[in-house]
């Protein structure tokens, strides 16, 4: 009818909206290599690029969590988890953005955490941490109705990780070790994932902060969607507070301490009735005496106690 009003837009209208949005989203993926983007800030005479972490959220944010032991942990189980780290891999993929990091506490770290406040906030940086030991798991039921599914232990979701990444093709990258056992993990990791796609390995020891920039620039360039470290606490958390403004080609980050020696078979866990009651840490201290019997003889009693206390959710 003449003079009617009509708020629909022309059909060409809204093909070019489309179109426009179309090639908005596909401008927001950017695919250029590292070593192009390392070019062109040459060119413009910067040094390195200065990120600050993703401002839209992170779905690990999303996970419900539970104060114990005075640090924030998810309440995620393994398979939950792994889906998600690969999820947020793929999804983070050639976007160059603050990569996220994932980390876990059991009876040590939280002892840890308690008496020096800067290994602290180190751990409070991470997008996520989860309860690597059954005492966590414990005190959870204690202190929340729900409590944690389960314990999450690094050396299992490891292959539950390895397992959603191989059947959607994600690129894994194994940090840490020494260069025997970081290589024995590898070839096991293969043998074990036919179809993985190892996107690198090194071993953990640098001579100077030069050459851990020298790595970074090394996994940038080899653009690994999930990035292991295994170099124990606090070592693999300083590592990645340092540079992950440096590491914008990984999607995610997961801090792993002794994993690889475990993968490579050079260490064996505890048998499966002493993961399910908590006392693997006593295996692992009689296997090692004179490393670990002082170190949780010295730990332990202050992170039970830390443990059973009850305290607010620090964010």
């Amino acid at each position: 009818m003449i003079g009617q009003h009509h708020d629909i837009a022309a059909p060409d209208a809204r093909d070019a909206a489309d179109a426009a949005g179309e090639r908005r989203e596909a401008l927001d993926r950017r695919t250029s290599s590292y070593t192009d983007t390392q070019a062109n800030l040459a060119k413009l005479g910067l040094e390195e690029r200065r990120l600050s972490p993703d401002r839209r959220g992170s779905v690990f944010h999303r996970w419900r969590r539970l104060s114990l032991g005075g640090l924030p942990v998810v309440a995620a189980d393994s398979k939950e988890t792994a889906r998600v780290m690969v999820d947020e891999a793929l999804r983070r993929s050639a976007l160059w953005r603050f990569p996220a990091y994932l980390t876990s506490t059991n009876g040590e770290v939280t002892y840890r955490c308690a008496v020096d406040s800067t290994e602290r906030d180190l751990f409070m940086q991470a997008d996520a941490i989860h309860a690597d030991g059954m005492a966590h798991v414990f005190a959870s039921k204690l202190h929340d109705a729900q409590g944690l599914p389960e314990r999450v232990a690094t050396s299992d979701l490891f292959y539950d990780v390895a397992a959603e990444a191989t059947a959607r093709g994600a690129s894994m990258y194994m940090l840490g070790a020494t260069e025997a056992a970081n290589a024995a993990a590898v070839a096991a990791v293969k043998a074990k994932y036919p179809g993985i796609k190892m996107a690198g390995h090194r071993h953990g020891f640098f001579r100077d902060e030069a050459e851990e920039i020298a790595v970074c620039a090394e996994i940038c360039a080899a653009q690994p969607d999930i990035l292991w470290i295994s170099m124990g606490v606090p070592r693999e958390q300083r590592f990645i507070v340092r540079h992950r403004h440096r590491l914008t080609a990984v999607g995610v980050i997961k801090t792993s301490g002794g994993l690889f020696d475990f993968v490579a078979g050079l260490k064996r866990r505890a048998p499966a009735w002493m993961q399910a009651v908590g006392l693997e840490w006593l295996w692992r201290m009689l296997l090692e005496p004179r490393r670990l019997g002082w170190r949780y003889l010295k730990t332990n009693p202050l992170a039970f106690y830390l443990l059973l206390k009850k305290q607010g959710l620090n964010k």
